[in-house]
C-alpha cells in the first residue's frame, strides 16, 4: 500500500475512534455543549480526510494506467562481484602472483584493479615496503592462503588431530582439572548411612593461559619464475606448506614451550616405557608394544596411533604372540582415523615419520592420543604479503608466510591408576635399547 495513502487511513481511523468515545460517553444523556463542538469537528476532520483518500486512490490507479515512471536524476549502479570471490578474479596463484609483481615494478601505473578488491595498506608507521599496494602491500587473495593452509595438513599432519581451538585474539585462557574419580581431592562421592551428615567437596579447578606464537616463510622468488605462473602455481604453495608443516609437526612432538608449543614428547605427562631385560641393541620386542598399550589410559586406546620412524617397520615384520600376529602389514583403520597404508599394530594405525628418533634411540616409537593435546592457532589462518623492495638488487619478489600457533598437553603429570603401580597417559614412548 503507498505510504501516503495508509497515513491517511491511519488518521481517519484516529478520527472516528474519538468520535465513538463521545458518542458512547454521552448515550444516557444529552452531548454537552462542548462535546457536542468536539464531535462536530472530528466528523467535519473525517470527511476532509475522505476526499483525500479518494484523491490518492484515484491517483495511484492512474500510474498504475502510465506505467513505470523513471525519475530523470536516476541511475543504475553496478557492484563488482569479484569482491564476493575468495580469489578476487585471479584463476591460479601464479597469475596472482604476476599481478603483484608488475604493479610493484618502479614507475608501474598498470596496477591490476583486482588487486585493490579488499585490499587494505599496513598502518601509518609501518615498514615502508609495505605502506602501500604499489611498494608491494598488496593482501593475497583469502582463498590462496586457504590452500597454503590445507597443503600443510594434509597426508599424515598431526595438528589436525590434536584438540585445536581457532580463536580471533592472541591468547586463550582454559580451565583445567586433573582430579581423578579414586583421588583425594576434587568433586567426591560416598557412601550415605540413613540420617548422617554428608561430606562436602568442591571442585579443583585451575587455569592455563595459551598464547599465540609467530612461524614465518620467507620466500624470495627470482623474477624469472615469476615469469612463469605454471611453475610458481606449483612451487611456491608446496614449499611454503611443508616447511610450516615440518616445524608445527616438530613443535607438537618435541616442542620447548620457549616461543614455540610445548612438545608431547617433552611433557612431563610422557611415559617412557623400558627396555626388557637383557635385550639386545636395535631390537624391538612384542613386550616392548603390549606393555606400550597398557600405559594408555582407560578409553584412549580407540584414539590412539603409533608414531614410529620408517626405520622401524622392518623390525614389525616377525612380530607375533605365539601363532597370532600382532603387525597386520595390510589392514583398514578403525574409529576414528582412516586406514593407514602401514598395516595395524594391535589393532591401532601406524604413521611413520623422520621426526621420530632413529630406530632403537629413545622415540622412535610412540603411541599417542592426541585428543590430549591442546592446540590454538589464529582464526584467520595463513596470511601472506609480498615486497619486491626486500631483495630488489637480486632481481627478486619476496613471499612472506606467518602462521600462528601454541600447544600443551592437557595433562601435567602421568595419571597415577588406584590399583596399579603403573603411571598412565596418553603420550607413551618407548626407551632407547
Amino acid at each position: 500500500m503507498n505510504k501516503t495513502l495508509r497515513a491517511l487511513q491511519q488518521r481517519k481511523a484516529q478520527a472516528v475512534a474519538a468520535m465513538r468515545v463521545l458518542a458512547d460517553a454521552a448515550a444516557e444523556r444529552e452531548m454537552t455543549a462542548e462535546e457536542n463542538a468536539e464531535f462536530e469537528r472530528l466528523s467535519a476532520q473525517v470527511q476532509g480526510l475522505n476526499v483525500q483518500i479518494q484523491r490518492e486512490e484515484a491517483l495511484l490507479e492512474a500510474e498504475r494506467d502510465v506505467g513505470v515512471v523513471i525519475p530523470d536524476d536516476a541511475r543504475i549502479e553496478v557492484t563488482d562481484n569479484r569482491l564476493a570471490d575468495a580469489t578476487r578474479g585471479f584463476a591460479t596463484f601464479g597469475s596472482f602472483a604476476q599481478a603483484v609483481r608488475a604493479a610493484s615494478m618502479p614507475g608501474s601505473r598498470n596496477v591490476d584493479e583486482r588487486l585493490l578488491i579488499g585490499a587494505a595498506a599496513p598502518p601509518a608507521g609501518a615498514f615502508g615496503n609495505e605502506a602501500g599496494g604499489q611498494d608491494g602491500g598488496f593482501l593475497v587473495p583469502p582463498q590462496y592462503s586457504t590452500d597454503i593452509f590445507t597443503l600443510s595438513l594434509e597426508e599424515d599432519a598431526l595438528l589436525p588431530r590434536t584438540d585445536s581451538n581457532p580463536i580471533g585474539g592472541n591468547s586463550m585462557v582454559f580451565p583445567t582439572d586433573e582430579t581423578t574419580p579414586w583421588g583425594t581431592d576434587g568433586v567426591r562421592a560416598y557412601w550415605q548411612a540413613e540420617a548422617t551428615t554428608a561430606t562436602a567437596t568442591k571442585p579443583k579447578i585451575g587455569f592455563e593461559t595459551m598464547r599465540l606464537h609467530k612461524m614465518m616463510a620467507l620466500v624470495p622468488i627470482t623474477d624469472e619464475l615469476l615469469d612463469d605462473a605454471t611453475a610458481l602455481a606449483a612451487y611456491l604453495p608446496g614449499l611454503t606448506a611443508r616447511s610450516i608443516r615440518w616445524k608445527t609437526d616438530e613443535a607438537i612432538l618435541f616442542g620447548t614451550g620457549a616461543g614455540q608449543p610445548w612438545g608431547v614428547l617433552n611433557a612431563k605427562a610422557l611415559v617412557v616405557v623400558a627396555k626388557e631385560s637383557g635385550q639386545a641393541t636395535q631390537t624391538l620386542l612384542p613386550a616392548n608394544i603390549i606393555k606400550m598399550v597398557t600405559r594408555l589410559p582407560a578409553g584412549s586406546y580407540s584414539r590412539s596411533f603409533w608414531l614410529m620412524n620408517p626405520d622401524v617397520l622392518p623390525a614389525l615384520d616377525q612380530m607375533a604372540l605365539g601363532n597370532y600376529p600382532i603387525y597386520m602389514p595390510v589392514g583398514a583403520g578403525t574409529g576414528s582415523m582412516q586406514g593407514s597404508p602401514y598395516g595395524m599394530l594391535k589393532g591401532r594405525p601406524i604413521v611413520t615419520t623422520e621426526h621420530a628418533s632413529a630406530f632403537s634411540a629413545q622415540g622412535d616409537i610412540s603411541l599417542l592420543d592426541l585428543s590430549y593435546y591442546r592446540s590454538i592457532t589464529n582464526r584467520a589462518g595463513m596470511q601472506t604479503a609480498t615486497s619486491m623492495h626486500l631483495y630488489f638488487d637480486a632481481d627478486a619478489t619476496a613471499f612472506r608466510t606467518t602462521f600462528r600457533i601454541d600447544g600443551v598437553p592437557k595433562l601435567k603429570n602421568p595419571i597415577q591408576p588406584p590399583k596399579s603401580p603403573n603411571t598412565r597417559s596418553p603420550f607413551v614412548t618407548l626407551a632407547a635399547r
